[in-house]
């Protein structure tokens, strides 16, 4: 008797086989900036499934690897990464997937929605990367808050080209090293302590507990400047060169890739999840640092630019993650039999599938969203963007990463026992997604930030605007689709309201992560009904059965089986 081996599912093409993807670039970007990028978007889906899946594979089997001495006793803190890995690297680099908002050549192409285009790239590049998507977020973040006015030209221009570079060879990536032990999110407690030296520069002292890509050449730091005072307002962003190559500091005899003076990488975290990646605990002892802005000028406000971009690239890891994952589902389906016929001809499977794709088609709308106000904020300075963005970047954070751990959970299981073993891959996808509700805060912090946005900057104005005007949308579709709608933004209307009122209230706080994700299930809804009123049919249905499942709390199973073609 033979032994039976399951034939191993092959899944579509990542751009071409994404209807909700190619519809929503070429309603964003018109024909001809859709046309525009198809090259670009082509060559990184065909990286995605030859060299970059081996490297994805590669850099997951060899985790990295923290080496504090050399053979002859010294310290070198060294942090050896795997080739999958540097693949990853390259790969990131050559295919803008960080520099593309900040090339002259893309803004003349696309202007505002050239972060429409990145974040199509995101959407390809991020599902198997082995979560390098991490460091291109902190990279983004890094660019962004290193172009801002304030910040000395001298710093930016030794810093910003390496950072948007396209060449790896000259491409650098950052860290990002905000939180400490004593406080995790509630920055107010950092005790990491910044002095001037008589250059300018100055002298960081602390130790910051989780530090993602620690093997980047540079990070971005928060310290107290000396005299500041308490709380986390007056906490100002520095720039720390990680390697001795950058470091003043270094000697003349240093080796370029060791760490640079007062850097000390006390362990590597071994975390559930993304285990490619180096995250490590670091110790800062009189380490060189540049300022990002002016230190006596508290610095958290600009601290958040950072912020708020990798949020977004959270919110598109989640949604990548999702489609990326329902596309294994499905193909597995097609592969496997069971009970005399395809997996994918089950009613129930196919049920479950098409809920799944309900899911994705909602965090996709909602990731791009926040992509395309990011855009029209920096190129034009748009202030109705720029308001709207201050409450759809924790809102579009914090829906997408739960959704991202639901749905993973869904996917380890349609594989039965083959998803819960490590050698499939599929494992991951689970382990992976449960970090996404808790990087850049998590889902009770992002909804207490909510509360702030909505009580002190009036942030839930222009959600409500947004939902009113999807209401009038959504009735020739149908009008029992602009029924809920109107319902729920009334509702929302009479939440928010007793929001303003009294922001500290017992129940407004208590309830305040249900009022987030209702808040972001709305206007996921409103984004699907702008898309389907444009003329996509997959928009439309997803609308339809999104706001059915997360609206008005009903069983879409039926529906779901029936157009699971549809919806994928």
């Amino acid at each position: 008797m033979s032994r039976y081996v399951q034939p191993v599912p092959t899944t579509d093409d990542p751009y071409t086989g994404d209807a909700l993807l190619r519809s929503w670039l070429e309603r964003q970007l018109g024909p001809a900036g859709h046309a525009a990028a198809k090259g670009r978007l082509a060559d990184l889906a065909a990286d995605v499934v030859g060299p970059l899946r081996t490297a994805h594979a590669d850099a997951e089997a060899h985790p990295p690897r923290l080496v504090r001495y050399d053979p002859w006793g010294a310290r070198v803190d060294r942090i050896d990464t795997s080739a999958g890995w540097q693949a990853q690297r390259a790969a990131a680099a050559r295919h803008a997937v960080v520099a593309l908002p900040y090339l002259a050549s893309a803004r003349g192409t696309w202007g505002a929605a050239a972060r429409v285009v990145q974040h199509a790239l995101l959407h390809l590049y991020g599902p198997e990367s082995a979560t390098f998507s991490c460091p291109v977020a902190m990279a983004d973040g890094a660019a962004a808050l290193l172009s801002l006015p304030e910040v000395d030209p001298g710093v930016r221009d030794a810093w910003l080209p390496r950072l948007t570079s396209t060449d790896p060879e000259t491409a650098v990536v950052s860290g990002q090293w905000m939180t400490e032990s004593q406080g995790g999110s509630d920055l107010s407690r950092s005790t990491t302590t910044g002095r001037p030296a008589a250059d300018g520069s100055w002298r960081l002292t602390g130790e910051k507990w989780f530090c993602s890509a620690a093997d980047a050449p540079m990070a971005v730091a928060l310290a107290r400047p000396e005299g500041a005072g308490r709380g986390s307002r007056v906490l100002a962003p520095f720039l720390v060169p990680r390697y001795a190559a950058d470091s003043p500091l270094a000697g003349a005899t240093a080796a370029a890739d060791t760490p640079a003076p007062g850097i000390t990488v006390h362990r590597l975290k071994d975390k559930l999840g993304t285990r490619a990646l180096p995250t490590a605990e670091i110790g800062l002892r009189d380490a060189y640092a540049l300022p990002l802005g002016d230190p006596a000028v508290p610095g958290l406000v600009r601290a958040m630019t950072l912020v708020v971009v990798t949020r977004v690239h959270n919110a598109a890891a989640a949604a990548g993650g999702m489609r990326r994952g329902l596309a294994q589902a499905r193909a597995y389906a097609e592969a496997r039999h069971v009970a005399g016929g395809a997996l994918s001809g089950s009613p129930l499977h196919r049920a479950t599938l098409g809920a799944l794709a309900v899911d994705a088609a909602g965090a996709f709308v909602l990731a791009g969203h926040a992509f395309t106000l990011l855009g029209r904020v920096e190129v034009g300075a748009d202030p109705e963007a720029a308001a709207e963005l201050r409450v759809v970047a924790p809102l579009a954070k914090l829906a997408t990463g739960r959704l991202a751990v639901s749905s993973a959970s869904e996917y380890v299981e349609a594989f039965g026992g083959a998803g819960y073993v490590e050698d499939t891959g599929v494992a991951r996808l689970l382990r992976d997604a449960q970090v996404l509700p808790i990087w850049e805060g998590t889902t009770n912090v992002l909804a207490l930030d909510v509360l702030r946005a909505v009580s002190r900057e009036d942030a839930g104005a222009p959600l409500l605007r947004r939902l009113t005007a999807a209401v009038d949308l959504a009735r020739p579709l149908s009008p029992v689709l602009a029924d809920t709608l109107a319902g729920v933004a009334a509702e929302l209307r009479g939440s928010l309201a007793e929001v303003t009122a009294d922001p500290a209230a017992v129940a407004v706080l208590a309830g305040a992560r249900g009022l987030a994700l209702r808040m972001a299930y709305a206007l996921t809804a409103a984004l699907l009904v702008e898309h389907a009123a444009w003329g996509d049919e997959q928009a439309e249905l997803a609308a339809r059965l999104w706001i059915r499942r997360w609206l008005r709390g009903e069983d879409i199973a039926a529906d779901a089986h029936h157009h699971l073609d549809v919806l994928c």
